[in-house]
């Protein structure tokens, strides 16, 4: 709610800031008190608009921001008929916590990435890549699947859906405001100043245009302070939640390891070709760090290892060099019932190195001894035994 509220105050500022320029292109020879008393008389007339503008946003938000998000990620829903392994893992997890179980979508992108969204129990969604699944075994996508539920059952996927409503409307008037600013500036600025100052009798003349100077300056703050709020209030929510998420991921597989293996797949492998920045931060990992890490949304993949590696005593096998999609897709994945961790992948077959496995030919050759060689010995996931 208060979020919500926090969203009405920064419409009221830039509506204020659109006021002052216009009052300026209206009269360009007044005070500076005469422009902020004009601009609040503005801002109270048009306060019932405003917040009628502001609450059909977020109605429109509320029930549409689904089928927008899909519209830009081309994620579709399946069922467990078209996808039986990645469904009964989300259910599996459901199950064990008693958590609404979430729909499902895929979207069919070679980036290893997944995100959740919804506002309320029948909305939430887990949307997970192609590439997601074709690089990570079931227990590491398990893992992925345990962050982003912990994500709905936090409550996070749905503050930080507001705060991409908040973002998302500050940014459109904000953009607004500077292209009319712009085009004030460069287009038709002087001439019109020229012209009502010839036009205006000496009297009328209170100032000599800097007043005017000083209000555009005003206005241009206030706009840059919107907007400058609206993504401190994404960078709080986010940051902080994703370490939660990871220990949630933790809490439902009792497996640290698989999240940190799930980390380092994705890690700089997260990219959604033609998605947007609010797509992207509410995803796994976020590669879009902004200027010096200054606007990433998301902590760095390293401090989050970090993290688990110290608070839930994980394993971390340090930076992995991925299978190609290919040989990834021909290799079996490893089943939920055993007892033992996935291996770190190398850089060329399904378990790393070029192993043979059953579907390779025996060799053949002078030195080869025929019971060694069989195809039987080739049997296992990690060659020859």
């Amino acid at each position: 709610m208060l979020l919500l509220g926090g969203l009405f105050l920064l419409i009221y500022v830039l509506v204020y800031a659109g006021a002052l320029i216009a009052e300026v292109m209206i009269r360009s020879d007044a005070t500076v008190a005469y422009y902020l008393r004009a601009a609040l008389n503005d801002l109270i007339k048009a306060l019932p608009w405003a917040t009628l503008g502001t609450a059909a946003w977020i109605v429109i938000a509320y029930y549409f921001h689904q089928s927008i998000i899909d519209a830009v990620t081309d994620g579709e829903a399946v069922t467990r008929q078209q996808q039986p392994r990645l469904y009964n893992l989300l259910e599996n997890l459901c199950i064990s916590r008693g958590i609404t179980m979430p729909k499902l979508k895929i979207m069919d992108s070679p980036a290893l990435n997944a995100f959740a969204t919804g506002l309320n129990p029948r909305q939430y969604a887990v949307t997970v890549t192609t590439g997601l699944l074709t690089a990570l075994n079931d227990q590491e996508i398990e893992a992925v699947l345990g962050h982003e539920l912990t994500h709905i059952r936090n409550g996070d996927v749905r503050m930080m859906v507001i705060a991409m409503i908040i973002a998302g409307v500050v940014g459109f008037f904000g953009e607004l405001f500077f292209r009319l600013f712009t085009n004030m500036a460069w287009g038709g600025w002087g001439g019109g100043w020229s012209s009502r100052r010839s036009s205006s009798s000496d009297s009328d003349r209170k100032g000599s245009g800097g007043g005017a100077v000083v209000i555009v300056i005003i206005a241009v703050v206030l706009i840059v302070l919107a907007w400058l709020l609206s993504q401190w209030v994404k960078l709080a929510l986010s940051r902080t939640r994703e370490y939660l998420a990871d220990a949630g991921s933790v809490e439902l597989t009792k497996n640290p390891d698989a999240m940190i293996s799930a980390l380092r797949k994705i890690e700089g492998r997260g990219e959604l070709p033609g998605a947007t920045s609010a797509v992207m931060e509410l995803c796994v990992d976020n590669p879009r760090e902004g200027f010096t890490d200054l606007f990433a949304t998301h902590p760095s993949v390293e401090s989050r290892i970090r993290a688990l590696v110290q608070f839930a005593g994980g394993r971390d096998p340090g930076p992995l060099a991925l299978p190609s999609e290919a040989d990834a897709a021909a290799g079996p994945q490893t089943d939920l019932t055993s007892d033992t961790a996935a291996p770190p992948p190398l850089p060329s077959g399904p378990w790393g190195g070029s192993q043979p496995t059953q579907a390779d030919p025996p060799r053949r050759g002078p030195w080869t001894d025929p019971a060694r060689d069989s195809p039987d010995t080739f049997s296992g996931p990690w060659g020859r035994h």
